[in-house]
């Protein structure tokens, strides 16, 4: 059993996609999907054992993928990645912009170091990478870039450095299709989907994380596959006339008003294509909703 993609077969067949945090989450869910519809997928991130695991995996699908460790806060390390991507490929015609990472914190309670630190992961980060697959191959072939922002929309309590950078991320997104056209620049903002970096968080927020689908008008918290989807739409032939847009994949949150106590009527059926996708634990243990 693989993949169970709604695209069809071989839709990137030749084709040669970077995924940065492609380790886990959405990333690894990502390249998966990727590589199950014909692409060579270029594995970036920070440890080399996540991205070989991932990389086994794919393998044993049969399909194909490439391990790339780097920092993509560091400039001299992105550019080499990228000409090592090119060196062992000879193209790159997709990238996926997913690495990134936060803490909750309060913004009265968030240091220089700590707003810096996830600025570069989420903001400077993905700007370096997509600058060097713009000027090392895009410029001259063409190509197509996701960067993954968030539900940023009102404000991002108790992740202020976060929400201020993926805010940042779509500007870029939306420049960057001006800019850098005809190479297409859109921006997936995913809400609250049941990953693997959910229990990254810290004991005292997992209450919280066990009841967001309760402010979800969709009723539940997204897969993803999900994200994944809306990712591979927007890299498609399908999308060849959408640049400088954001795809919300948040089942509506955003939308659910304080004024209006009613959020939704009940789940409804999610998409789970991913064969290897495993429910984060924090929402198996007991009491989760």
């Amino acid at each position: 059993m693989g993949y169970r993609s709604v695209f069809r077969p071989g839709l990137f067949e030749g084709q040669v996609t970077i995924v940065t945090g492609g380790g886990s989450g959405i990333g690894r869910c990502t390249a998966h999907e990727l590589a199950s519809l014909g692409a060579t997928v270029a594995l970036v991130g920070r440890t080399r054992e996540k991205l070989e695991a991932v990389q086994r995996e794919i393998a044993e699908a049969g399909a194909r993928a490439s391990v790339h460790p780097c920092d993509i806060r560091e400039e001299p390390a992105v550019a080499a990645m990228v000409g090592e991507v090119l060196a062992a490929h000879g193209r790159i015609d997709a990238l996926v912009n997913n690495a990134g990472g936060q803490f909750p914190a309060p913004l009265a309670a968030i240091t220089a170091k700590g707003w810096d630190t996830v600025v570069r992961n989420n903001l400077t980060g993905g700007f370096l990478v997509a600058r060097e697959c713009y000027t090392q191959w895009m410029a001259d072939r063409g190509g197509a870039i996701v960067n993954i922002v968030a539900d940023m929309w009102l404000g991002m309590p108790g992740m202020g450095h976060s929400g201020a950078a993926r805010a940042g991320m779509l500007n870029f997104t939306e420049t960057a299709a001006l800019e850098w056209a005809p190479v297409r620049v859109n921006a997936v903002a995913p809400g609250w989907i049941a990953s693997s970096g959910m229990d990254r968080y810290p004991p005292e927020v997992r209450p919280m994380i066990r009841g967001l689908h309760r402010n979800v008008p969709l009723g539940r918290l997204g897969t993803e596959s999900e994200v994944s989807a809306a990712i591979v739409f927007l890299l498609s032939p399908a999308a060849a006339f959408v640049s400088g847009a954001c795809l919300r994949v948040d089942g509506a949150a955003p939308n659910a008003k304080r004024i209006w106590p009613q959020v939704g009527n009940g789940a409804n059926e999610p998409f789970n294509g991913f064969h290897l996708a495993a429910l984060p634990q924090v929402l198996r243990d007991e009491g989760s909703g």
